[in-house]
């Protein structure tokens, strides 16, 4: 599955890794069932699915505040997102 896996054209371009290098390979880790490895290799891979699964769930089922959770869950996401970056960047300057 990794042979098939697009490559971060920030990374090849520039030698810095993008907001989501990782999600692709932690994807894949979270399909063969290693859920720690999953989320050190990228952090908000659980929160993205927790969104995916209410997008799609909320194509079928509409609920009264769907629009806030959404907003939230968007909130949250790009929360964890830009801090697991800020520190794996951290990591690689230190």
């Amino acid at each position: 599955m990794e042979e098939y896996m697009l490559p971060c054209l920030n990374k090849q371009l520039f030698g810095l890794e993008c907001y989501g290098c990782g999600g692709q390979r932690a994807l894949a880790l979270l399909i063969k069932g290693d859920f720690a490895a999953a989320f050190h290799m990228f952090p908000a891979i659980y929160p993205l699915a927790f969104l995916f699964g209410f997008l799609i769930m909320n194509l079928f089922f509409k609920f009264k505040h769907d629009d806030t959770v959404k907003i939230g869950l968007i909130i949250f996401t790009a929360v964890i997102m830009i801090v697991s970056y800020l520190y794996k960047i951290n990591q690689i300057i230190n």
